[in-house]
């Protein structure tokens, strides 16, 4: 497991990681003098890639600028301290051992800087790692899941391979009886077709038996007493008889014909009324079977989706895989370079140490020698002011010795002159 650190990253490092990541493109001497813009343009990257901050976060909230009496003097200072916070709640958060103060963006140093930034890219790094791991896992979670959906459906294909075939026997059937239908359809016209015009036949007949009564009232009103009238009235009469009785038989022909063809009518029709219930029987199976064969295409297609989910999750597990990878070389570099350069520093450690150690030794004796010197040189202080105690004496002493010889030398001077000048009186 990876565990999470705050070492300070070289700023060589800092800027490969940043550019690599596609987080924000800098160089190293911007990190040896940063300015607050670039500070502030740095840490805003790492916020955004963070999804902390928007890309938007240079506008200021109307209603906060609201506050002020001129908000347009605050713009910027307000869009500060809001960087300022997400910066110092992002580092709290991470665990950063320095605390970060406003300094920090507007008069950046670079030791802090780099600091800073190198804690919230551990944190990536380590994000990152972490996210790795659970790619891993889920991974391996979808590759349960795809195996246990190839076993469904290799179980499901009989099933499937049954139903196409019970779906091909129906669709042959169905087209079978639409076949039939169609037939029985053209048979309906013709009979239909056929008691129109038996209906037809039947009306004209009525209609002329009709006349032939008529006619037979009006002969019989028209009769008279002429032999010769009567006689050419009953030929007519007889004669209309006759034609009244071939216009009845032939309308008794004409019903019975209409009655066969009702009769023909009706089983046709009961003919057809089963068929019609054997074709909702059918139309049901078809129903059915192209709810089953819409279910088998939802499930091909289910599982062609799934198919294609697979290749693109495969495809982004490679990519990860390929991602994680160069992560990991990248990691071991960095893991190499960082134990290179803690062995140079404990090198350089316990050099300092034995150097520190070998100066502590040289104070140790210098301090032995000057507390000899003290102690010799408070001897010689000593003597020496016992020295000046007798030299002050003997000074006084001498200087006494000096007072008594110059008095006694003026006392010899004054009677030596005292006899000078009593020896030149003498003479004279």
């Amino acid at each position: 497991m990876s565990t999470f650190s705050h070492p300070t990253l070289p700023r060589s490092d800092i800027v490969a990681i940043l550019s690599e990541s596609q987080i924000v493109t800098i160089w190293e001497t911007d990190l040896i003098n940063p300015s607050p813009k670039f500070v502030s343009d740095v840490y805003a990257s790492l916020l955004i890639h963070l999804d902390l901050l928007q890309d938007d976060h240079g506008q200021v909230d109307f209603v906060a600028l609201q506050r002020f009496e001129n908000p347009d003097m605050h713009v910027d200072s307000v869009r500060v301290m809001n960087l300022f916070n997400k910066i110092k709640e992002i580092l709290a958060a991470v665990g950063c051992p320095v605390n970060f103060t406003l300094d920090d963006l507007v008069r950046p140093d670079t030791h802090r800087t780099a600091k800073f930034l190198s804690a919230i890219i551990n944190f990536i790094l380590h994000k990152l790692f972490t996210s790795k791991s659970s790619c891993i896992s889920s991974k391996c979670t979808l590759n349960a899941e795809i195996a246990q959906y190839n076993e469904a459906r290799e179980k499901e294909m009989p099933l499937v391979e049954e139903i196409d075939a019970k779906i091909k026997e129906l669709r042959q059937t169905v087209s079978n009886l639409n076949n039939h239908q169609l037939s029985l359809r053209a048979s309906l016209r013709k009979l239909k077709e056929k008691s129109k015009e038996l209906d037809e036949k039947i009306s004209r007949a009525e209609f002329d038996l009709v006349q032939s009564v008529q006619e037979n009232a009006n002969l019989q009103s028209r009769i008279v007493q002429s032999p010769d009238k009567l006689q050419r009235a009953l030929v007519e009469k007889n004669a209309i008889q006759l034609e009244a009785k071939n216009s009845e038989s032939l309308a008794m022909q004409t019903y019975q014909e209409k009655s066969a063809i009702v009769d023909a009518y009706t089983k046709a029709l009961k003919k057809m009324s089963k068929h019609f219930a054997q074709m909702q029987a059918i139309q049901e199976q078809v129903n059915s079977a192209k709810s089953i064969e819409k279910e088998v295409k939802q499930l091909k297609t289910k599982l062609s989706d799934e198919g294609v989910l697979e290749m693109s999750l495969e495809a982004k597990v490679v990519e990860r895989q390929g991602k994680a990878e160069q992560l990991d070389e990248y990691r071991r570099q960095l893991e190499k370079e960082r134990d290179l350069r803690c062995e140079e520093a404990k090198k350089e450690l316990n050099n300092v140490k034995l150097d520190v150690e070998s100066r502590r030794h040289d104070l140790e004796a210098r301090e032995r020698n000057v507390e000899a010197l003290l102690a010799e040189v408070d001897a010689v202080t000593s003597k020496m002011n016992s020295c000046k105690d007798l030299e002050v004496s003997k000074q006084q002493e001498l200087l006494k010795k000096c007072e008594e010889v110059v008095n006694e030398f003026h006392q010899y001077s004054h009677t030596i002159m005292g006899l000078l000048s009593k020896i030149d009186v003498a003479g004279c």
